[in-house]
């Protein structure tokens, strides 16, 4: 058992990385690369595949049965872990892209994206990758998306997919049910280029951003979806084949078509609470 004396102080640094008001900069002599005038980093990443493994997403989404009545999608916005295993429409999975990580300009040549969600700095240092097990119109397999073209790219099939989906979560195995799942990696040069040393507080307030916009789109169209923080860094790096420093996953999300009648269901995960009366 770890000393609890120790225990604390780690806990201690937790909170401090986490505090913006800071009376006493720490590192009053810091320049970020923007202060230096070095070059500002891609807005995007670079597509990883060829043309031919691009797809077009549409984005008609006049053509979608969407909820409009916010307040009811904001009450009725749960996590939902039972999925019915049928497959989403390419147009849902669109919707879905757009709400989360959207392009809806540019400033200047290339100084900055606006999206679909907020980003300190407009730095959107999020790049969204899938894992997709049952979408229409698509071959399952991984993907990459790419906003400024608000396309997909076809990285390559994902061999025992269920398995894969599953060691990725940490064994978390209704996650391989979903018939999609979402996966976001940080490049946070992207947010250092500006922010240096304290871009990273910026990024947890900007996937809690990406997240929540998946959770009010899923509710919109009668999906499902719920967010996790815990996943396997070696698993996913290797999955979509990245580095795991200059780029690696903060965030991941099961996303599936659900039942009303599997709420109860649904309620028994928490069953833990009332057997240990807590």
């Amino acid at each position: 058992m770890m000393d609890e004396k120790l225990q604390r102080e780690i806990i201690r640094r937790g909170r401090e990385f986490t505090k913006g008001d800071r009376r006493e900069d720490p590192y009053p002599d810091f320049e970020s690369d923007q202060d230096l005038r070095r070059p500002q980093p891609p807005l995007v990443k670079a597509p990883m595949a060829g043309k031919d493994a691009r797809l077009a997403l549409p984005r008609d989404f006049d053509g979608l049965a969407l909820r409009n009545d916010f307040a009811g999608i904001i009450r009725d916005r749960r996590s939902r872990r039972v999925y019915t295993d049928q497959a989403m429409t390419l147009l849902q999975l669109s919707f879905l892209l757009w709400a989360t990580q959207g392009v809806q300009g540019i400033r200047g040549k290339a100084y900055a994206t606006l999206r679909t969600v907020p980003s300190g700095g407009a730095r959107h240092e999020f790049e969204t990758y899938l894992v997709v097990r049952k979408v229409e119109g698509l071959e399952p397999g991984a993907y990459h998306y790419l906003p400024m073209e608000h396309a997909l790219e076809r990285l390559g099939p994902v061999e025992d997919m269920e398995g894969t989906i599953e060691r990725s979560v940490v064994g978390q195995k209704w996650a391989a049910k979903a018939s999609v799942v979402f996966y976001w990696a940080m490049v946070p040069y992207r947010a250092e280029w500006r922010y240096g040393i304290y871009a990273h507080r910026c990024a947890l307030m900007d996937a809690g951003h990406v997240g929540q916009n998946l959770y009010l789109g899923c509710t919109a169209l009668g999906l499902g979806t719920c967010c996790l923080g815990a996943f396997c860094h070696e698993a996913c790096a290797e999955l979509f084949g990245l580095d795991g420093e200059e780029e690696y996953v903060v965030y991941a999300a099961p996303v599936g078509t659900v039942r009303d009648e599997d709420r109860t269901e649904e309620q028994a995960f928490y069953r833990f609470v009332e057997e240990e009366g807590l």
